[in-house]
């Protein structure tokens, strides 16, 4: 169903909610600037004014967050971003969508025209930004869903809490707890800088081009990682270790990583961890003691 026109405004009642970009504008808006969805960017376009309400609801934006946006691409989430936040930062890889973005904000948002910034930049390279971040709202491309939030949640500490659109089976990982067939290396390492949750699965139909699958809603509060005297670098190659091999017992797992099966094991037990356990049954609390226990030496 195609949202109002940027002219409605002036006519609708002051209670009625600002317009939404539709499937009708969005698809004349990419012809007007010559822009094809790619594969290879990951662009598919959200194009359900109610799709982005549902999703700015579900973020718990406050009016005083200052939101990070990754990928805008035409904006339609952009306009219901700049609804609820103070100020919006849009971080937006493709320089024909980038430079369409300020004049559709000055379009369809005037008057919060001077609350948006774009960055034109890979997100997976941003380690500063015009304005400190509080949330995270982003449509994230399947392909690199998982390395921009780790990024993002690494560079800016300043992100307290968010809510991400990706594909489905990704939403599973990353909101995944231990013990669960989807626990992995993004379920440990997302639980490093915060608690993650499912918060919804969204349809095809509401995005142009429509995905073969369905996408879901990940949403995420910030928490202190585990005390340990181990660097978040040291706890990650346990990681990448464990589930490199992910069927066999931590103790032939992590014999690569810490020298030999023999260190591994003595690592595991000084941790509190049963050698013959496999890395998907424990949390990120546990992967840390090991790292720990590998860098104090043996006694």
């Amino acid at each position: 169903m195609t949202e109002p026109s940027p002219s409605a405004p002036e006519s609708l009642p002051s209670a009625a909610p600002a317009p939404l970009m539709g499937a009708s504008d969005i698809r004349r808006l990419a012809e007007e600037i010559g822009v094809r969805p790619t594969k290879t960017l990951g662009q598919n376009f959200v194009i359900d004014g109610n799709t982005i309400r549902r999703i700015v609801a579900a973020a718990d934006i406050r009016p005083d967050e200052t939101v990070l946006e990754v990928g805008p691409g035409l904006g339609s989430l952009t306009l219901g971003l700049l609804d609820a936040a103070r100020t919006v930062v849009a971080v937006e890889i493709d320089p024909v969508l980038a430079g369409r973005l300020p004049a559709t904000v000055g379009q369809w948002r005037p008057h919060a025209a001077g609350n948006f910034h774009l960055v034109l930049a890979d997100a997976m390279r941003v380690t500063e930004l015009p304005a400190e971040p509080t949330a995270l709202v982003a449509n994230l491309p399947y392909n690199v869903a998982v390395p921009v939030v780790l990024h993002l949640l690494q560079h800016f500490p300043s992100l307290q809490h968010g809510l991400v659109m990706v594909q489905d089976e990704v939403a599973d990982r990353l909101a995944a707890g231990p013990g669960s067939k989807t626990y992995g290396v993004p379920s440990v390492k997302a639980a490093w800088y915060s608690s993650m949750r499912k918060a919804g699965v969204i349809g095809m139909n509401v995005f142009w081009p429509a995905p073969k699958i369905h996408s879901g809603l990940v949403a995420f509060t910030r928490r202190e990682p585990p005390v340990t005297t181990a660097t978040r670098e040291q706890v990650f190659a346990v990681i990448d270790a464990a589930f490199a091999q992910r069927r066999k017992t931590l103790r032939a797992a992590l014999a690569g990583w810490a020298g030999s099966a023999a260190e591994a094991e003595r690592c595991l037990r000084a941790a509190g961890i049963d050698p013959s356990a496999r890395g998907e049954v424990i949390d990120i609390a546990a992967f840390a003691r090991i790292a720990e226990a590998h860098a104090a030496p043996a006694a």
